[in-house]
């Protein structure tokens, strides 16, 4: 089992470039066959902090595109890993060496009704729309990072708390 040193580091505006650039770099073969493509995730959020990894979600209309939007990916370096349990959201990795000239980065795709997607957008909009939550979610991420450093689940698991709580107020969770 891979040990992951979690890192959380201040929010820099360089994401949001990272961010564009690797959509472009997307959009050079699949253009045509998604409807868009989201910056998700904590690095998406101005101010707040987060591991610096840039969270991707190219957005299809249905899983009929899904094949042409996956070779596209296929001819850029990226590889198809399935779903990795999470419905309505295909996960791609990619050898790190291929992609030196982009930011660390994950691509998902997901049919514009997908649960996950909906997810991904309402609470990082939620988050960038709301100072407080923001701020409490990015020290919950701290003191995770600084009593997990090599955890993963114990990260998840401690700040998955303080994601509850938000989900609860944006109306994520009934």
């Amino acid at each position: 089992m891979r040990v992951e040193n979690i890192v959380i580091v201040d929010y820099s505006e360089d994401w949001a470039k990272e961010f564009e650039k690797i959509k472009t770099d997307i959009l050079k073969k699949i253009s045509a066959d998604i409807i868009r493509i989201e910056h998700v995730g904590s690095t998406s959020v101005e101010g707040l902090c987060a591991k610096p990894i840039i969270d991707i979600d190219i957005v299809i209309e249905d899983y009929s595109k899904f094949e042409a939007v996956k070779s596209g990916l296929a001819s850029l370096g990226y590889e198809y890993e399935g779903d990795l349990g999470i419905t309505e959201r295909e996960a791609f990795s990619y050898e790190i060496d291929q992609k030196n000239q982009f930011m660390e980065h994950h691509i998902y795709v997901c049919p514009k009704h997908s649960v996950e997607l909906n997810r991904h957008v309402t609470f990082r909009d939620h988050l960038r729309n709301n100072q407080s939550d923001c701020q409490k979610y990015g020290e919950i991420k701290r003191a995770a990072a600084k009593k997990f450093p090599t955890d993963i689940e114990g990260y998840l698991d401690m700040k998955g708390v303080v994601i509850s709580e938000i989900y609860q107020r944006c109306g994520l969770l009934k």
